[in-house]
C-alpha cells in the first residue's frame, strides 16, 4: 500500500461502513477535493454548511411545475454534489483533524435538511399539479403524507447512522470513539454554558433519544457490556464477534443511506410521477428499516441470551 493509499484510507471511518457506490464513486471524489482543501484555510464545517445550501438548490430545482427535465437534471446534480461536498467535510476533518461538536452534529443534520426541503417541494408541486385530486381535502393530505414522509426518513436516518457508528465502535474503541449513549451526552448537556453549542448538543441528545427508543434490546446488550466491561475494556474476541454480527446487518441498512433512497429518487423525478417518492419512502423504506431493526435486535438477543 502506497502512501496516498494509506492517506485515502485514513481519511474514511471504515470501508465496512461504506456502501459499493460510495467507496467506487463519492469517497475517491471526496478525497482528492479533501486533500486539496487540506492545503488551504478551508475548514470542514464551511464545506458543510456550503453542502446544506447546495442541497436545498436541489429540492428548489424539483418544485418546478410542469415538468422541465433541465430543472429534473440540475436537480440530481445538485443532489450528487451536495453529497461529495458531504464527503469531503468529513474526509477533511480526519486528514486535518480539524473536528468540532458542531461539526459532527452538522454533518449529521445536513443530509436531513436536503430532504426536508425535497418533501416541502413536492408537496408545492403536487398541490399544483393536482389541486383538486383528492376533493377539498386535498392539500391537508398531502401535507399530512409530506410530514409522514418526513418523519419516516428521519427515523430511518437515525437508526442507520446509530447502527453504523455502533459498527465502528465494534471494530475498535478509537474509531467508534463517536459512539455515544444518550445518559452521556445529557451529562455533557448540563455541564455547557448556555450558548450555540449547548443547544447543538440538546439537539443531538434528543436525536440520540429517538435512536434508543427504536433499539431496546440493544440498549439491554450495551447496559450487559457496560457492567461486565467498564471503561470499554470489551475483550478482542468479543469485539470481533460483535463486529462480525453487526457487519451482516450492514447491507440492508445500505438500503436506508443516501445512496440507497436517491437512486429511486432520481428515477422517481426524471419519470415526472414524484407522488411515487412517498409511497417509496413510506411503504418500502419503513419495511427495510423493520426488517434491519429487526434482524439487528436479534442479534442482540442472541448475545445477551449466551452472557446468562
Amino acid at each position: 500500500m502506497n502512501e496516498n493509499d494509506k492517506e485515502y484510507q485514513a481519511s474514511l471511518k471504515s470501508l465496512e461502513t461504506e456502501n459499493i457506490i460510495d467507496r467506487k464513486f463519492y469517497r475517491p471524489i471526496g478525497f482528492y477535493f479533501a486533500k486539496l482543501l487540506s492545503r488551504t484555510r478551508v475548514t470542514p464545517n464551511m464545506v458543510t454548511i456550503l453542502s446544506i445550501f447546495v442541497g436545498l438548490g436541489g429540492g428548489l430545482c424539483f418544485v418546478h411545475t410542469p415538468y422541465d427535465l433541465r430543472w429534473t437534471v440540475a436537480g440530481i446534480l445538485c443532489m450528487i454534489v451536495a453529497n461529495i461536498m458531504d464527503c469531503i467535510d468529513g474526509q477533511l476533518a480526519r486528514l486535518t483533524g480539524i473536528k468540532s461538536e458542531i461539526g459532527r452534529i452538522l454533518d449529521g443534520i445536513a443530509g436531513d435538511i436536503w430532504f426536508a426541503c425535497i418533501y416541502i417541494c413536492f408537496i408545492i408541486r403536487l398541490t399544483a399539479e393536482y389541486p383538486d385530486a383528492l376533493g377539498p381535502m386535498t392539500t391537508g393530505i398531502l401535507i399530512a403524507v409530506g410530514l409522514l414522509s418526513g418523519i419516516s426518513h428521519l427515523v430511518q436516518a437515525a437508526v442507520t447512522d446509530y447502527y453504523k457508528t455502533l459498527h465502528l465502535f465494534f471494530i475498535s474503541p478509537e474509531k467508534g470513539k463517536e459512539f455515544e449513549r444518550s445518559t452521556s451526552i445529557r451529562r455533557r448537556v448540563k455541564a455547557m454554558p448556555h450558548g450555540v453549542n449547548r443547544l447543538f448538543s440538546s439537539l443531538y441528545y434528543y436525536y440520540t433519544l429517538i435512536q434508543e427508543r427504536a433499539t431496546p434490546r440493544l440498549q439491554r446488550l450495551l447496559d450487559q457490556l457496560e457492567a461486565d466491561y467498564p471503561q470499554n475494556t470489551i475483550p478482542e474476541t468479543l469485539r470481533q464477534h460483535l463486529r462480525k454480527d453487526s457487519r451482516r446487518i450492514m447491507n440492508i441498512v445500505d438500503f436506508l443511506t443516501f445512496n440507497g433512497r436517491t437512486i429511486p429518487l432520481f428515477l422517481i423525478v426524471l419519470s415526472g410521477h414524484i407522488w411515487l417518492y412517498f409511497v417509496f419512502e413510506i411503504l418500502i423504506q419503513n419495511t427495510v428499516l423493520v426488517l434491519g431493526i429487526r434482524r439487528h435486535e436479534a442479534m442482540c438477543r442472541h448475545h445477551l441470551k449466551e452472557r446468562r
